[in-house]
């Protein structure tokens, strides 16, 4: 019974694997790069500063985890590109590819300019697409079957009322690119899928949260009643990683306390 049973949790086991987390040094990338490493994965989690990077690597470690620092400048493809290829040199191939990285420049829409247009989309869909294909000719080179997570956001099907034209548009865009990349690779054993999180509590955002007058109106529109906090992302990026998921691609998974049920 026990040998049987077994067959399920190891589903969910990251041993052996070896995973680049593009954006590991923020909230959210943190908590991933923690979460795979407590899977068992090995973890390279890159920055575009080495310090900041290691600082996080270092911390992991000391809780146990296999993580180890990289730089990785995804705003400069070509740059990013020898950088990727480095990375899955030191790892002798990287199973897993976590892009979490992300910006936005808010401004109203009637007077967005041409030069934050480009470069939202540029850091929020482009770099996110040629880091996948990075990752994914190393892939094909050494006949791994590999997991790509893109972040999200339920931006990416949801506007608002503020300046966030390039944010959103850059999102739904990533949305039909994480579609289109899966059923292009499948027949190479490699899947792509999103997560799509609410507002997520990280300290870049704390301020915001601290505020009354931000945070009910907030909450109140979640049906959970609450924000999202950075292990809620982090915990579907595990099963997205692991065997488990093994017959999910193209998906966007939105973890949002079911705001996008009712919006």
């Amino acid at each position: 019974m026990e040998q049987t049973l077994r067959q399920y949790t190891d589903l969910f086991s990251l041993k052996g694997k070896k995973a680049l987390v593009a954006g590991g040094a923020g909230g959210i990338g943190t908590a991933i790069s923690e979460a795979l490493c407590a899977a068992g994965a090995t973890v390279y989690l890159s920055a575009r500063d080495m310090a900041k990077a290691e600082k996080a690597a270092q911390e992991i470690r000391k809780k146990g985890g296999d993580a180890h620092a990289a730089v990785l400048a995804v705003d400069e493809i070509p740059a990013m590109q020898e950088q990727v290829a480095a990375i899955c040199r030191q790892a002798d191939g990287i199973d897993i590819v976590v892009n979490s990285v992300g910006m936005h420049v808010e401004t109203a829409a009637e007077e967005y300019k041409e030069a934050d247009w480009d470069k939202v989309i540029d850091v929020n869909l482009k770099a996110a697409f040629y880091l996948s294909q990075a990752i994914a000719k190393d892939q094909l080179a050494r006949k791994i079957k590999g997991k790509h997570i893109h972040i999200s956001s339920v931006r990416s099907i949801l506007a608002l009322r503020r300046g966030y034209i390039s944010y959103c548009a850059s999102r739904g865009g990533m949305n039909m690119m994480i579609k289109q990349l899966a059923t292009e690779w499948g027949k190479y054993g490699i899947t792509v899928n999103g997560i799509g999180p609410t507002f997520t509590r990280t300290s870049l955002v704390a301020e915001y949260l601290e505020d009354p007058a931000f945070y009910e109106p907030l909450v109140a529109r979640i049906p959970l009643g609450r924000v999202c906090e950075p292990s809620d992302v982090a915990a579907l990026a595990m099963y997205l990683a692991s065997p488990a998921s093994d017959f999910v691609t193209g998906q966007i998974v939105f973890v949002d306390g079911g705001i996008t049920a009712c919006q």
